[in-house]
């Protein structure tokens, strides 16, 4: 793929993303985060702040990921409510000083693809229609080219979309997207270059000519 193309691209997925994290949180998401219980004052109370804390500032970017692998937004928000339950109960378990947001969309993604096993099929938008409705106020305010990109996204596998986004919207590296999903680096980097390559095809965009 020519590197005008893949810059193109490039350019597209991070609007799309910065969108994504620009939308307000809804009130529900914010609300459990704030109700989640503590334990003993004494022995607890801080570092369940900090981890809290934690949590709603890895919001935004653990619901743009939801979002990605379920095109849905109720979906998503539902994935993104079992995350955070669980990620609480679960908070003994984190080691502090590390990628918490890693570490919850981890548990995310396990979710996602828990419920697409007990549905037997994994969960794409093939008409994009599904990816047209969850467009946010900040994706449709700033060009009906993110919501066009949007939708063609939502045609690629789940696999396919994950990938690219990690790498092509949130700038990770091959080798941070591989450890996040559990995959070899070349799985990581042959998922992005066909997801690239489907996603330029659907946009038209496949050389120079085209973005001419």
């Amino acid at each position: 793929m020519p590197e005008t193309v893949r810059a193109h691209l490039g350019s597209e997925l991070q609007a799309l993303y910065a969108a994504f994290l620009a939308e307000p949180q809804p009130d529900a998401l914010l609300d459990l985060i704030a109700k989640l219980e503590t334990g003993p004052v004494q022995a607890v109370a801080s570092s369940e702040g900090t981890f809290r804390a934690e949590l709603l500032a890895a919001l935004p970017g653990l619901r743009a990921f939801a979002v990605s692998l379920a095109i849905n937004q109720t979906t998503a928000d539902d994935l993104v409510q079992e995350t955070l339950l669980k990620a609480w109960a679960n908070r003994h378990r984190f080691e502090p000083g590390s990628n918490l947001k890693a570490w919850v969309c981890t548990i995310l993604r396990n979710q996602f693809y828990t419920e697409c096993r007990k549905r037997r099929r994994e969960v794409e938008d093939a008409d994009g229609v599904q990816a047209g409705k969850v467009i946010t106020p900040a994706a449709q305010e700033a060009s009906s080219d993110l919501r066009r990109v949007w939708q063609h996204l939502g045609k690629l596998p789940a696999s396919q979309r994950e990938a690219l986004l990690l790498v092509g919207a949130q700038g990770m590296t091959y080798e941070a997207a591989a450890e996040l999903i559990g995959c070899q680096v070349g799985t990581m980097k042959s998922r992005v270059s066909r997801a690239r390559t489907l996603l330029a095809g659907l946009l038209g965009v496949e050389d120079d000519r085209s973005l001419a």
